[in-house]
């Protein structure tokens, strides 16, 4: 249960710094990369079992995928509510 959980905040981290790429082409590893992709890699594993039924595993490529998914999803949300992309 630990190592799962370790896991999947080192991929969401790893997530969240290509999501806020992706949002903002900025390189950098921001706090608020790492924290909007650990929230995310959760959002998105909660997602790809609730609409297809499937559990991945963190260090599978469909569990980086997943990961990668939520925390684009949960970085275009931040930028919707608070008006700024995550930096």
């Amino acid at each position: 249960m630990l190592v799962s959980l370790i896991a999947w905040i080192i991929v969401g981290a790893i997530a969240g710094w290509l999501a806020g790429y992706v949002m903002t082409r900025n390189t950098a590893l921001n706090v608020t990369d790492v924290v909007l992709g650990m929230v995310g890699a959760v959002v998105g594993g909660w997602l790809s079992t609730q609409f297809m039924g499937v559990d991945p595993a963190a260090l599978t490529p469909l569990g980086i995928i997943v990961a990668f998914i939520g925390a684009l999803i949960v970085a275009f949300i931040y930028k919707a509510v608070t008006g700024r992309t995550p930096q």
